[in-house]
């Protein structure tokens, strides 16, 4: 894994982030900038893509904070929820169904997903608010993501993550019109 600041990349990494990010809506340095305008501090790390919460442990190795997935769920009237929570929360989507009173849940397509989060399946992350600008997109996060420093999500792309500040995630989350639901998912 390689580590960038929150201001450079190196040379080499600029041209691998854009190739990640081509067709995205925003690419990761653009996510980066906004974090940078609302005055949040954040670490990037660069790495191979990771797909799966077991890729993800394989390859982190002991690096600290609060680690996630992200879950993008819809039910049959067409109302959509990312739902962010601890990597290792057991997720049953009948009982998640009934907190957030949406019926059954299941899990959105890769075309919804890019459609309305502009984001690839492997990728989903809560900083991919920034994309929905119509609102479409409900936010829950567990109250558990919030309880160890720092955060670690995806920016937009697998291939990087992004760590930052608990309170600094709801701050832009808020910031994107996204303010979460938040769901203590123990």
């Amino acid at each position: 894994m390689s580590e960038t600041s929150s201001k450079e990349a190196p040379a080499g990494q600029a041209l691998a982030d854009e190739a990640d990010a081509a067709g995205l809506p925003t690419s990761p340095e653009a996510l980066h900038a906004r974090l940078d305008a609302l005055g949040i501090a954040y670490k990037a790390v660069s790495h191979p893509a990771v797909f799966t919460v077991e890729e993800a442990k394989a390859l982190r190795g002991e690096l600290p904070g609060s680690h996630i997935k992200n879950l993008f769920l819809r039910n049959k009237k067409g109302r959509m929820w990312l739902v962010t929570c601890l990597e290792d929360r057991q997720v049953d989507l009948k009982a998640l169904g009934d907190k957030l009173d949406a019926g059954r849940l299941s899990f959105g397509s890769a075309e919804r997903l890019m459609t309305y989060l502009g984001v690839r399946p492997g990728a989903v992350t809560p900083f991919a608010v920034i994309n929905d600008k119509g609102g479409d997109v409900t936010m829950v996060l567990d109250s558990g993501v919030l309880e160890q420093d720092p955060v670690n999500c995806h920016p937009l792309v697998n291939t990087m993550t992004t760590a930052l500040g608990p309170g600094d995630l709801v701050r832009f989350l808020e910031a994107e019109g996204h303010t979460p639901q938040m769901l203590d998912m123990d």
